[in-house]
């Protein structure tokens, strides 16, 4: 484990998100696996970053006002940014977290749709979002594969341990990810020895081609889909569903479904459908065909459906998903 990092420098920077915007909903995902890189509560979200090299600790902050939306973003650091610094970095947090997003098309579009119409409603303004890097993106597919969410979180954690850094800033201690180098000059005998298992070898070779300098994410951001798709698929150990999830999350691709996993197609069943996945199992060929009815924003609106659900546990029990969940 590296050493703690404590930040003592503070700077403070505005954004403002295109109207509408819904602050809880999109800097919380409660679909997402816990994390020891972040913390949440009602409109505040805590998390570590590491950006061009330097490790930040980050609070956001909602100071919307009726319908005038504000972030405010603390930014905690080991020594004071540069100006270059600051602006670097808050344009990727609005890239990650789509605060740029123009929503009106969307619901100019779909607005009326019996299934999305009280979801819109009730999350107007829900981006999408996933606040790390593409390479950090891809580590937590790799530790997500075959396995339930408790197993997923012992082992980001014991990643986090082994190979992170502990940053404390303004009263909190949460885990930062590594640079890429760490994990590509790992062994593969101590990352078996963590219980990593299979993935051990996957979480070595897909780090590789980033420490090398071959996959460069700002660049791939701009290339065209089949391009990205490519690049994904040919990295080691990702498949077609860890593919359409970045390119969904990480390359804002509104329309790219082509794969349901086994996991989400029970979920699909019950939230698209309202059958039951063991009695009546509703195939991915016949969900693939009933999104296309949302065409170029099929991928956006399955992820308002799928936020809904996930909200709603937050504060009731729902046995069927609890079934699913495992953690």
């Amino acid at each position: 484990m590296l050493k703690d990092m404590e930040l003592e420098h503070k700077t403070v920077i505005e954004i403002v998100p295109t109207v509408p915007f819904h602050f809880d909903s999109t800097f919380y995902k409660p679909g997402h696996f816990p994390s020891g890189d972040t913390r949440w509560e009602s409109g505040k979200r805590w998390q570590t970053m590491l950006w061009e090299g330097a490790k930040y600790g980050l609070i956001f902050i909602n100071k919307s006002i009726d319908e005038i939306p504000k972030v405010e973003v603390q930014v905690f650091s080991a020594t004071k940014p540069t100006i270059q610094q600051i602006t670097s970095l808050k344009g990727e947090i609005i890239w990650r977290y789509n605060l740029n997003l123009d929503l009106s098309d969307f619901y100019n579009d779909l607005g009326d749709d019996a299934l999305l119409a009280p979801i819109i409603r009730k999350f107007r303004g829900l981006r999408p979002m996933h606040y790390g890097s593409l390479y950090e993106y891809l580590l937590i597919a790799i530790v997500l594969q075959n396995a339930t969410v408790r197993r997923s979180v012992y082992m980001m954690q014991t990643l986090f341990e082994n190979y992170g850094t502990l940053l404390e800033f303004a009263g909190e201690k949460l885990w930062c990810f590594w640079k890429p180098e760490v994990l590509a000059n790992a062994s593969e005998q101590k990352l078996r020895e963590l219980k990593m298992g299979y993935r051990a070898k996957s979480l070595i070779r897909v780090s590789e081609p980033f420490a090398r300098g071959e996959i460069n994410e700002l660049e791939l951001r701009n290339r065209k889909a089949e391009e990205q798709e490519k690049t994904l698929i040919a990295l080691y150990g990702i498949g077609p569903a860890s593919v359409g999830y970045i390119m969904f999350d990480v390359f804002h691709r509104w329309d790219h479904l082509k794969h349901i996993s086994p996991w989400e197609q029970k979920i699909y069943n019950m939230i698209f459908f309202n059958k039951d996945w063991e009695k009546h199992p509703v195939s991915v060929k016949k969900m693939l065909k009933f999104f296309e009815k949302w065409k170029k924003w099929k991928s956006l609106a399955v992820h308002y459906v799928w936020e809904d659900i996930w909200w709603k546990r937050q504060n009731e029990n729902i046995v069927w998903l609890e079934k699913l969940v495992r953690l």
